[in-house]
């Protein structure tokens, strides 16, 4: 029998309300569950419908989810509502096998060790002195890197040309010099350009340098040592014992996204990634769907 995940997810939903009387969160929660894993196969250009999914295939789902930086709880219910869908279709006799029924659940004391908690990312930009020049060029650099998912190189190659403010949008080049646009969060812009508008512009630039947005107290380059000695300073400051990089915020962009319900595909074009199984660069997304994921799902947003 052929049966489309459009088909299985309308009568998944459908026996979650009538025969589970689960509330319109509860079911919209779990049929979020199941789209993910819909949307990753569809990413990864794998032909599978909801009965061709083997546990191989679901394990390298989870390793997907790893990678992007989602917690091991938030992995648990992932899995929690793939195994509810599996469950149904087997209920109904359109599977002999359960795909889930070898899968571990995520260990919810396992959880990632650089993705911070939103409420620590307050306390990593609650730190910084914003009465001095270097205090300003910090919660810059800290808002655009967990606002946007950069990588700590494509924040020091950031250029002044590639930022559209009223657009919203940041031209990065990322990883084997390919471009892409990634949403500008309201608050990285807002602090951006305080440290463009009360420090940067008063600098003297050395030449080379004059398209950088971010850059050291001499006007060159900012490096990416003096990112990483400045957000473990602040981390040191505001008392998170955590290995704590700029990585780590890149992984905390990631989370809070998934966790908050944005869509995957969006997410993974935003940092860049290549898919696990191909080398290309995922199908880029309209600019303002992408800029609604980040207005609708982002935490200082």
């Amino acid at each position: 029998m052929s049966l489309t995940w459009p088909q299985a997810i309308r009568q998944f939903s459908g026996y979650l309300q009538l025969e589970k009387s689960l509330s319109l969160n509860s079911i919209e929660a779990y049929v979020r569950d199941v789209r993910k894993l819909q949307q990753w196969l569809a990413l990864e250009r794998l032909p599978a419908g909801p009965l061709q999914v083997t546990t191989r295939l679901l394990r390298d789902f989870l390793a997907t989810l790893t990678e992007l930086g989602l917690s091991a709880p938030s992995q648990a219910r992932t899995l929690s509502g793939i195994r509810a869908f599996y469950e149904f279709l087997l209920l109904e006799d359109l599977l002999k096998a359960d795909p889930t029924d070898t899968l571990e659940s995520p260990k919810p004391g396992r959880h990632l060790p650089d993705t911070l908690a939103y409420p620590d990312v307050e306390r990593l930009l609650s730190a910084i002195d914003l009465s001095t020049t270097e205090g300003l060029r910090a919660r810059a650099v800290l808002e655009v890197l967990y606002s946007s998912g950069l990588r700590v190189s494509e924040l020091c190659d950031l250029r002044l040309s590639n930022i559209y403010f009223e657009q919203g949008f940041m031209r990065v080049l990322g990883k084997g010099n390919k471009e892409r646009l990634v949403p500008l969060g309201r608050e990285a812009a807002k602090h951006l350009h305080f440290y463009l508008g009360g420090v940067r512009q008063h600098q003297t630039v050395q030449p080379g340098a004059e398209d950088t947005v971010f850059l050291s107290t001499r006007g060159r380059p900012l490096s990416r040592i003096t990112v990483f000695t400045t957000i473990k300073a602040l981390a040191a400051q505001a008392g998170l014992t955590q290995n704590i990089s700029p990585h780590t915020l890149r992984h905390s962009f990631a989370t809070h996204l998934l966790e908050g319900g944005a869509d995957l595909r969006a997410v993974q074009e935003m940092l860049g990634h290549a898919s696990i199984t191909t080398t290309e660069i995922y199908t880029h997304l309209d600019r303002d769907y992408l800029k609604q994921v980040m207005t609708e799902f982002h935490p200082r947003s």
